[in-house]
């Protein structure tokens, strides 16, 4: 959006070039996609190598916490993405008197810093497990925003942001994992409700932050920054911690 405005382009012309941009790069993607159907194989073959994870979530009234719990992560994850973009740039340039250049920062340092963590989560997860790499984001995430928002200046916001930003990098591939690993459900519907309902994340941040800091003050809606860290560490036990 920042170069449509630059450019002083109509909200029309931006929008038609973003759908023929985006519907170019899907075709393109389209090309290296998977071929074929998902099977059931694969779900049967991974129940079987894990015993354990069949007895723990044999009964349907397990599976559906576990699958609740996974729900809350990504959630948690998604809320603290949209947070940023939806709030960082207000806060650093209305509550902290920021330029507007640096004040766009706090956004860029959150999507940077959960690009890098993206990129090493797989090494992460695969040395320390999915488990243990949730539970040191979650509190990365909440003690980094957390004392950006108890000492509030403009580096240690953007240094705040950028903490939430890696420490929630691994939260929505996390639980997509794990869902798609539940016995008991059809192979892709755990998969398909985390898809679902972690959409809850995008759609509540905004209200429940506008409300809180129509009533106080922005600076304390954005504690649900750290809170939805300290929601991934109280819930981060659902996750495997299986090392390959």
């Amino acid at each position: 959006m920042s170069p449509s405005i630059a450019l002083d382009l109509s909200r029309g012309r931006h929008l038609l070039i973003s759908a023929v941009l985006c519907g170019a790069a899907a075709c393109v993607a389209l090309r290296f996609c998977l071929p074929g159907p998902d099977t059931a194989p694969a779900q049967d073959t991974d129940t079987e190598a894990n015993p354990h994870r069949q007895q723990q979530t044999r009964s349907g009234l397990r599976t559906g916490w576990v699958l609740a719990a996974l729900v809350v992560i990504a959630t948690a994850g998604t809320l603290v993405e949209d947070a940023g973009s939806s709030w960082a740039t207000v806060y650093l340039s209305d509550s902290l008197h920021a330029w507007v250049t640096l004040a766009a920062c706090g956004y860029i340092a959150l999507v940077a810093a959960q690009f890098v963590g993206r990129l090493l989560g797989d090494r992460l997860v695969d040395r320390f497990g999915q488990r243990t790499v949730a539970r040191v984001g979650g509190l990365v995430a909440a003690a980094g925003m957390g004392l950006a928002l108890v000492v509030p200046t403009v580096p240690g916001t953007i240094l705040g942001f950028a903490a939430a930003g890696f420490g929630v990098a691994t939260l929505v591939p996390a639980a997509m994992h794990e869902a798609d690993q539940l016995p008991g459900l059809k192979p892709g519907s755990g998969l398909t409700i985390i898809s679902w309902l972690m959409r809850l994340g995008f759609l509540l941040s905004p209200p429940i932050v506008g409300l809180v800091a129509d009533a106080t003050s922005l600076r304390a809606g954005l504690m649900v920054v750290p809170l939805a860290g300290l929601l991934v560490i109280l819930l981060a036990g659902v996750l495997s911690n299986r090392l390959p």
